[in-house]
């Protein structure tokens, strides 16, 4: 039987903490790591009847999209339904694991799913994240270039979108001279040595750097190891917010709206004004959305579908595209889905299965029904 960080590895690996926002609350929040996993309950939220869910099928850890605790918690006393999910997950030994904006900033998370829904091709991050990205050079002896190299592509670094193992190399010499207390792997001791070496530049993602270190510790054959770490400017093209693509064929803006209600199942959509422009580029982002109405724009999208738009969010459409609120849930209800086969693919074998318990807090009324 698998304990829960092993369960919560696989999923770091896939959806690292360190993809999340500033604001966010990702990761283990409730329970012990270190207890083995009896089942895994995977749920868009939180909320007391999946805690029950999960007692009922005898899972102890429950994946959720979105975290039950945002902000600290200065009281669990049961006044708010957080404090009794907590409380109550605390109770039957149930372990939370939260992956919110850690899954939304994935190449192929939540927006890309969403894009893959509308049929969209050419799919591209909307928002690529910045600031995810370093450079590692070091120098190393011409004939443990190789050995060097290997162990830094396995740790990760060297891996440029759909390539891996990119470096860069220049030929040079390196010069050194051992005091009467070093172990010189090459030379000796107060004699000065050159050595023909190797210049080595990999491009890694900042959230490796401590695994691509060790590996460069554990396989450098010097005492003392030169090398340096550059942050750098470039935008990460796989880590971002949001998802833009084309449609196979133009379509009126009615055809689109028809579209989005049609492939994700939803009754009611919110929308800007109707121009008569035709729809090919889509910008989508799961999920609350506002903020990304100017680099949908910056991107020349002809339609912007996203959640929780504010009444004055729809005067930034200015004619120029128009904006589409799907609402939150919907345009997020295929991240259960998304986890599970990730988990699956992992750990087929191991006990998974999607909640069935109602999380969406927004329901409908329209010609005096209900929907």
């Amino acid at each position: 039987m698998m304990k829960i960080q092993e369960i919560t590895a696989i999923l770091e690996q896939w959806a690292p903490k360190a993809y999340s926002e500033d604001f966010d609350n990702v990761g283990l929040l409730v329970g012990d790591q270190n207890q083995e996993c009896k089942g895994v309950l995977i749920t868009h939220d939180v909320l007391e009847n999946v805690v029950a869910e999960a007692i009922e099928k005898k899972f102890n850890l429950i994946v959720t999209f979105h975290p039950i605790i945002f902000s600290g918690l200065k009281k669990i006393t049961g006044k708010s339904y957080v404090e009794r999910v907590v409380a109550k997950a605390l109770k039957n030994d149930i372990a939370i694991y939260a992956l919110h904006t850690a899954l939304d900033n994935h190449h192929k998370g939540v927006s890309h799913q969403l894009a893959k829904m509308l049929n969209l091709k050419q799919i591209e991050i909307l928002i690529p994240k910045k600031n995810t990205l370093k450079q590692l050079t070091t120098y190393v002896p011409k004939e443990n270039e190789k050995a060097m190299l290997e162990k830094l592509y396995e740790a990760g670094a060297g891996a440029l979108g759909d390539y891996d193992q990119c470096s860069f190399t220049t030929p040079g010499s390196g010069h050194f001279r051992g005091n009467e207390n070093s172990k010189p792997f090459l030379g000796k001791q107060m004699v000065p040595k050159k050595v023909a070496e190797v210049q080595l530049n990999l491009i890694f993602p900042t959230h490796l750097q401590q695994p691509i270190l060790q590996a460069l510790f554990d396989t450098h054959p010097y005492e003392e190891i030169a090398y340096e770490i550059y942050s750098i400017e470039n935008e990460n093209q796989e880590i971002g917010m949001g998802s833009v693509g084309v449609l196979k064929k133009e379509m009126s803006e009615e055809q689109f709206l028809k579209t989005i209600a049609n492939q994700l199942k939803i009754k009611f959509l919110r929308h800007s004004e109707l121009t008569g422009k035709k729809i090919r580029k889509v910008a989508v982002l799961g999920g609350s959305g506002s903020f990304a109405i100017q680099y949908a724009k910056k991107v020349n999208a002809d339609a912007f579908l996203t959640a929780d738009l504010k009444y004055h969010d729809f005067f930034q459409a200015e004619r120029k595209l128009l904006l589409i609120d799907g609402g939150h849930y919907e345009t997020e209800q295929n991240t259960k889905k998304l986890i599970r086969d990730h988990l699956i693919e992992k750990i087929p074998s191991f006990a998974i299965a999607l909640s069935k318990s109602l999380t969406n807090p927004v329901n409908y009324y329209a010609n005096g029904k209900k929907k």
